[in-house]
């Protein structure tokens, strides 16, 4: 019979120990009295991991936990209890462990727990993997903003696999190497772990080895140094933000896009976390290149943004000097549009000394559009002091040129020329495209929006005349000219916004006309999704001729 019960015995501790890396038996509230198995994976002796000394080769941040549930351990309800704690194994490594126990009772009461302990970092390791890659992925599929991308990106990255996480763009080429001493950076995002303060948002300035290695070899940097104190250079304020969460662990990856490196990732590790391992900086390249294509078609958008951005600038030039009046111009973006609008306005003299004003619209929101403005604007320069006729002969003769030189491209525009009678009042003689019609406020207040000479807006083939009309400017009037973006909101009947306009117009009609424009642009409820540009032009008093430019 004792040899049968040896060999039962034998059977179940095969039956138990299959699988399973440690068995263990605590009493009521965790206090450890058998265990076999913990003292290999840990290195801990029998003395130390009786009582709850055991709980010391927990990962800080685990440890808390588990001495919380172990206190109300013998008045939980549950006959089995399953966790996964980080353990320091004998070699200083944390390993993830799986924790099962179930209760002994007597007379209901919890006396003892009996328990196992299994390894199972491998599995935990690939399901934080394929959790971490399918979040990177939602977020590149569902985002197409670059800023808000990258913040998604970041935010998976912090904190399963770093404390603080930021995405730079280089606005050169590969950071400008091998010829530049130093790289600028741009910070995009950045994501930090709960309770460690954010990077100070500025531009940096890069000369730090790890970057530049980063950079220079087109593949992940990875530096460790002591806590707080990194080896190489950085901004002062990037110093300062090392030594105040006691960084010790920086990794940099870089993004290349068509070869060049256009953006770099830089995540470090703070305080007791021990340092970026191999395989989580294997993992964050694995999340750039499942978001790959998607990043690279923002960072590409981002840099033609760029580019129409610039064009579109330089062609919104200050409005020349003209004696005897006073003109204004006034350009804003959009606060919350990503793309670049079509919105010019210019102003000139024609070779007889008509002064010609115009503000336009080209249809679209990017780098063609920006293009496709570029030569709405100095065809219509050109036609317009080619010959001396009248504005909606011009812009006859500008949709013709559109039709054949870019059939598929439309615009709106208002082309107006401005020029003294022989009393020598100054008079206006102009022609709308399709464009919001021009408000004419005199110097009492009152504003109404000149509409007697509409056309169909350009790139239209049709066979109706395009007409002008001439008005008298007053004295002390102003003529505004403006872009859509203006008075559009969506869901709105136009009308509401052009009436809005003129009630917020009548009265500023006294303030200098600068103020006149500013005060519109920030009084208008605008919807705030294109942009908005302006040319206002103000007629002298009575009796005066000269005047000036602004």
């Amino acid at each position: 019979m004792e040899k049968e019960l040896r060999r039962l015995r034998r059977r179940y501790q095969s039956i138990v120990w299959a699988g399973v890396h440690g068995v263990w038996v605590t009493g009521p509230h965790g206090e450890s009295r058998e265990s076999y198995g913990w003292q290999r994976l840990t290195g801990q002796t029998q003395e130390e991991s009786l009582g709850r000394g055991w709980m010391r080769a927990l990962h800080p941040e685990d440890r808390a936990h588990a001495e919380a549930w172990w206190d109300k351990a013998s008045e939980q309800a549950a006959s089995l209890y399953e966790v996964i704690y980080r353990v320091r194994t004998r070699d200083g490594v944390y390993r993830h462990i799986r924790f099962r126990c179930v209760p002994v009772r007597e007379n209901r009461a919890v006396v003892e727990w009996v328990g196992t302990s299994t390894d199972v970092e491998q599995e935990w390791q690939e399901e934080r993997r394929r959790r971490l890659l399918d979040l990177a992925a939602a977020a590149a599929s569902d985002i197409t903003n670059l800023e808000e991308m990258c913040q998604a990106l970041a935010d998976v990255v912090v904190p399963e696999l770093a404390d603080s996480c930021d995405v730079h763009l280089l606005p050169e080429p590969n950071g400008g190497l091998p010829y530049a001493r130093t790289i600028v950076a741009e910070r995009l995002c950045c994501a930090v772990r709960e309770g460690i303060p954010r990077l100070p948002l500025l531009q940096e300035h890069y000369s730090a080895e790890v970057l530049r290695q980063a950079v220079g070899q087109r593949r992940p940097a990875h530096v460790s140094f002591p806590r707080g104190r990194p080896s190489f250079r950085y901004p002062e304020a990037v110093r300062t933000w090392i030594a105040e969460i006691g960084a010790h662990n920086v990794v940099v990856l870089p993004i290349v896009v068509e070869g060049e490196v256009a953006a770099v990732v830089t995540a470090c590790v703070c305080g007791d976390r021990p340092p970026i391992s191999p395989a989580d900086i294997d993992l964050m390249g694995q999340i750039l290149d499942h978001t790959h294509d998607a990043i690279s078609n923002a960072l590409r958008f981002r840099r033609t943004q760029r580019v129409a951005l610039a064009l579109q600038h330089s062609l919104l030039a200050d409005p020349p000097y003209i004696p005897g009046l006073e003109l204004v111009a006034r350009y804003q973006a959009s606060p919350t549009a990503a793309e670049i609008g079509g919105d010019w306005y210019d102003a000139f003299l024609s070779s007889r000394g008509a002064v010609k004003l115009v503000i336009g619209d080209v249809a679209g929101h990017d780098l063609a559009a920006a293009v496709c403005m570029s030569q709405v604007r100095n065809m219509l320069r050109a036609l317009a002091v080619d010959r001396d006729e009248s504005p909606g002969d011009v812009l006859r003769r500008l949709n013709t040129a559109l039709g054949v030189l870019n059939g598929e491209s439309t615009a709106t525009c208002v082309l107006t020329r401005l020029e003294r009678d022989d009393e020598g009042l100054w008079r206006l003689v102009y022609s709308v495209a399709g464009h919001p019609p021009p408000l004419l406020v005199t110097g009492e207040g009152e504003g109404r929006f000149l509409q007697d000479a509409g056309n169909p807006l350009l790139g239209l083939s049709h066979e109706r005349p395009w007409v002008s009309a001439v008005e008298p400017l007053p004295p002390d009037s102003t003529l505004l000219l403006y872009t859509d973006g203006l008075v559009e909101r969506r869901g709105e009947d136009l009308g509401d916004g052009l009436e809005r306009l003129r009630r917020s117009a009548e009265p500023l009609a006294c303030e200098p006309l600068g103020r006149f424009c500013e005060e519109l642009i920030a009084g208008m409820p605008v919807a705030g999704e294109d942009d908005v540009a302006m040319i206002a032009v103000r007629v002298p008093p009575e009796g005066r001729n000269e005047g000036v430019t602004s």
